[in-house]
């Protein structure tokens, strides 16, 4: 199937690893141009690398920045204006979890956590809205959230609550940026990215393989596919509800959780 994304400007939010990456890698395979950020400069150099590897180098833009802070976020669009002018899609992706109940959650980590939650979405929005509108095509804003946000946690209290109110603020925008811009999310179960790769190496029985501490791991979690997620199976969602073969979906949630789910 051809999506219709040739020709098109993708901004991704922390894209210099896992998905972020991985999803820059499938616009690029779709035609696309992309500008991914994120808040370490050696991981932005390394992600560069591996993408400029494989496709032209004047289709890739990498800048540093921390999307909780409006100047770092103002800057970053102003570079991809002066790079394309516009921008088609804005994939918001940066966001790591909080592990922690209500008793051993202080006043510091709910406003840390609802800081980074909140506006690791509404910088880049109201950054990248004006470009967004100088597309010629039917624009589209997807954020990477967590089933956590429909299904919360009792040891992720405050990032289960911060994520409830992400889904919440997709479903307004996507009233109100309606009809010229689309606005969608995934919500996401377990998923092989960096965060887990770090658990494994932290993990007690060092003679443990990757692949059965990961059925493991699926197993505690009841996960009906029996495995975690892979970056990439995230990535092609993602491209897909952004690009033109999507253009009646907006408003929508798409779980990727491999079944984990209990509502229906």
């Amino acid at each position: 199937m051809d999506l219709g994304l040739s020709g098109s400007t993708a901004v991704i939010t922390g894209g210099t690893s896992g998905i972020g990456l991985e999803t820059a890698r499938t616009f690029l395979d779709e035609g696309a141009s992309v500008a991914i950020c994120g808040r370490n400069e050696e991981r932005l150099r390394a992600a560069l690398k591996s993408l400029t590897e494989k496709f032209d180098q004047g289709r890739i833009l990498g800048e540093v920045c921390d999307v909780t802070k409006a100047g770092d976020v103002a800057a970053f669009a102003g570079k991809v204006e002066q790079w394309r002018g516009k921008t088609d899609i804005l994939v918001n992706n940066a966001g790591q979890g909080r592990m922690s109940n209500f008793e051993t959650t202080t006043d510091d980590m709910w406003r840390e956590e609802l800081d980074l939650k909140f506006f690791s979405q509404v910088l880049p929005v109201r950054a990248f809205k004006p470009l967004l509108e100088k597309s010629v095509d039917q624009p589209s804003i997807l954020a990477v959230n967590s089933l956590l946000a429909l299904q919360p946690e009792p040891y992720m209290v405050c990032t289960s609550a911060a994520r409830a109110g992400v889904q919440s603020l997709v479903k307004s925008l996507s009233v109100e940026f309606a009809p010229r811009i689309r606005v969608n999310s995934v919500v996401l179960g377990l998923i092989d990215s960096g965060q887990w790769e770090r658990r494994f190496q932290a993990r007690e029985d060092k003679t443990q393989s990757r692949k059965d501490w990961n059925e493991a791991l699926a197993g505690s979690k009841h996960i009906p596919i029996r495995r975690l997620g892979e970056p990439q199976e995230v990535a092609r969602a993602i491209v897909f509800l952004c690009s033109p073969a999507a253009s009646y979906i907006t408003g929508a949630s798409l779980e990727i959780s491999g079944g984990v789910s209990r509502f229906i």
